[in-house]
């Protein structure tokens, strides 16, 4: 029910209203979810509720390029990191555990899955107020995208703290990467409820949030990223969980806080 749910809100969403009309949906949004729009156009330039979740950027964000420093790929709360545990578990909330090896799915190899025991996780909540575009963190090479299908519960701290495992049940998109030191990291951009899709610039051929569902991968050669580069969006708020192989990443924040994209958040160790 919440994947009809949500195609349906996405279709409310890429509607066109007249002008008037489309200018109170989106200023009243704006004004709801107290959205900052100083390095954005103004609400009323958007032509749908689609158009205004997925707004660019017009300031152009500036950062220092550093082989050993991940910047955040994204602008969102730090709901839980730490260390991936000897049972290859995770933290979702307080109380709850994920297990990495439901959350990246039956086409990620087990030896790699060990890779990431003793390995840090991130997760980044990305809430309808923000910025819902995601960047490489880093100089980068995808290996390997994932697609699993699931529900699209929502994914808020009220949800993460009485659902068990709920990033393991959302649809979800798993992207295998690798630093230029050769550092195995994983990106899984977790769907949820309204999320119309997620979207991916290097392949537009990823199809999420469809009628008809199904897990796949795709391999990639020479599929090379450069830091701060975009790689896509979500069609509204949702979830990103950083997975980085043991003694290979520190981290640089903590949990609870609020990060923006361009941010250095994650040492590179080795």
């Amino acid at each position: 029910m919440t994947n009809v749910i949500s195609r349906v809100f996405g279709v409310f969403a890429a509607v066109r209203f007249p002008k008037k009309i489309q200018t109170f949906i989106n200023k009243t949004y704006v004004k709801l979810f107290k959205i900052d729009m100083s390095e954005f156009k103004e609400a009323e330039y958007y032509e749908s509720l689609g158009k205004l979740f997925t707004r660019d950027l017009v300031k152009k964000r500036e950062f220092g390029k550093s082989e050993n420093l991940l910047i955040s790929p994204c602008d969102a709360l730090i709901t839980e990191l730490g260390v991936i545990n000897t049972n290859c578990q995770a933290l979702q909330i307080k109380g709850f555990l994920y297990s990495i090896n439901a959350l990246l799915g039956n086409y990620t190899l087990k030896k790699d899955k060990n890779r990431l025991k003793g390995g840090l996780f991130v997760n980044f909540y990305l809430s309808p107020s923000d910025y819902h575009h995601y960047h490489a963190p880093c100089d980068m090479k995808v290996l390997k995208a994932t697609h699993i299908s699931g529900a699209l519960y929502p994914v808020n701290l009220k949800w993460l703290n009485k659902k068990a495992e709920l990033f393991c049940e959302n649809e979800r998109v798993v992207l295998e990467c690798e630093t230029t030191a050769k550092s195995r990291f994983w990106l899984v951009f977790v769907g949820a409820l309204n999320v119309g899709k997620i979207r991916f610039l290097f392949d537009e051929n990823i199809a999420t949030n469809a009628k008809k569902s199904g897990g796949y991968y795709r391999l990639y050669n020479d599929l090379n990223l450069f830091q701060g580069e975009e790689m896509g969006f979500f069609e509204m708020g949702s979830t990103i969980v950083f997975l980085g192989e043991k003694d290979a990443f520190k981290p640089l924040v903590k949990k609870g806080e609020k990060v923006k994209f361009t941010q250095e958040i994650i040492a590179v160790k080795k």
